[in-house]
């Protein structure tokens, strides 16, 4: 932590212009573990800045005289009306951040009529999360224990969570050498009532002791396969996104075995550190599921992370073929610099780069951001 004083929040807050900002106001504020563990990506941190490089380096073939005069942002996805299409991506603890964690994060997007996407290794229990009214869908790491995991999606749909997104992308942990550098642990007064049983006051003990690499080795099923898939949306009954495809083959295999939809992931760079960067691969994969339908016979619905840190990069990658962005790192930056309004200041942010990104390029609705954009 810093001299910097939190009576003196709000004015610093309102000195950040852009994600970039709160990203440097939050390192004062953390500590040094805790931002280099949101911060850090895997090995050399080559895939984390290949995602931030691939979409600097994109140009916007814009339109003009084109009468931008009135802008709309709304969009739908999967029956959620949002005022952007802009969504929280799921990020571990919270609380390393904000003393509220995901609480704050689900009252400022609740706020800024959004939609998050809870963390199985959240800090807030999915009930208390639900208790914020907030609209949610649960990110899930698969158990060794299928018994475990079975009473975990029974208190997620129990909540009224209304969709899931399976990570696939992380059988292991990458390997974060910046974590190990600084000796990264979590507090043992954290809870983290998704991760462990409810009553594993020895676990959460270990889980502090051990490392989360070493814990996260033990609990999660690395062998998990594409029938998974099917089970989780029969257990459930709720959409099942599976997160972390970079592949056209994969993108259309999840949706052969019952995924609503992909979102093309390398985990932001936290897990296969010579993994593409995102926007590179998205226009194949939207190229492939065009007019595609899953098991269920309905379109599948597209996302993106990795990267996205200025309204700018969220038409990139809607002009590349995605239906909506999710962001995780700048939430956190915004979380870490003032709570629940640094998490709204965040989405303010990205609200106004997209808007004047649209009018510059000549698009007065997101229905106007088309492939031309992307490659004219």
């Amino acid at each position: 932590m810093t001299d910097l004083q939190p009576s003196h929040a709000d004015h610093y807050l309102r000195q950040c212009l852009n994600v970039n900002d709160l990203k440097n106001l939050a390192q004062k504020l953390l500590e040094p573990s805790a931002f280099s563990y949101f911060a850090g990506g895997a090995e050399d941190e080559a895939a984390l800045a290949r995602n931030l490089r691939a979409l600097a380096e994109i140009a916007l073939h814009y339109r003009v005289l084109r009468g931008v005069g009135e802008r709309d942002m709304t969009t739908t996805l999967l029956d959620h009306r949002l005022s952007m299409p802009v969504i929280a991506a799921p990020t571990a603890f919270h609380q390393l951040a904000h003393p509220d964690g995901e609480l704050a994060t689900a009252r400022a997007v609740k706020a800024e009529k959004s939609l998050f996407v809870l963390s199985t290794l959240s800090n807030k229990s999915v009930e208390e999360v639900a208790a914020t009214k907030c609209p949610f869908w649960f990110q899930l790491y698969m158990y060794k224990d299928r018994g475990i995991t079975r009473a975990l999606l029974e208190r997620v749909v129990a909540s009224g969570c209304s969709g899931l997104v399976f990570t696939v992308d992380a059988p292991v942990l990458g390997k974060r050498e910046g974590d190990e550098r600084c000796g990264f642990r979590l507090p043992p007064d954290f809870s983290m009532d998704n991760l462990l049983p409810r009553d594993a006051e020895s676990e959460r003990r270990k889980l502090a002791t051990s490392g989360l690499t070493r814990y996260f080795s033990e609990l999660i099923e690395p062998n998990i396969t594409w029938e998974d898939i099917r089970w989780l949306a029969g257990e459930t009954g709720l959409p099942v996104m599976v997160k972390g495809i970079v592949r056209c083959d994969d993108a259309v295999t999840a949706l052969d075995n019952g995924a609503r939809g992909v979102i093309v992931s390398n985990h932001g760079g936290r897990q296969l550190d010579s993994a593409p960067a995102t926007i590179d691969v998205l226009p194949r994969i939207a190229q492939v599921l065009a007019g595609r339908s899953n098991a269920a016979g309905q379109l599948p619905c597209l996302l993106v992370d990795g990267g996205i840190r200025r309204g700018s990069d969220v038409m990139k990658a809607l002009a590349a073929g995605a239906d909506a962005v999710l962001i995780g790192r700048p939430v956190l930056w915004g979380l870490a610099a003032g709570g629940e309004a640094g998490v709204r200041h965040t989405f303010a942010i990205l609200r106004d780069e997209l808007d004047r990104t649209l009018a510059l390029c000549g698009c007065r609705s997101i229905m106007e951001i088309t492939p031309d954009l992307f490659h004219a």
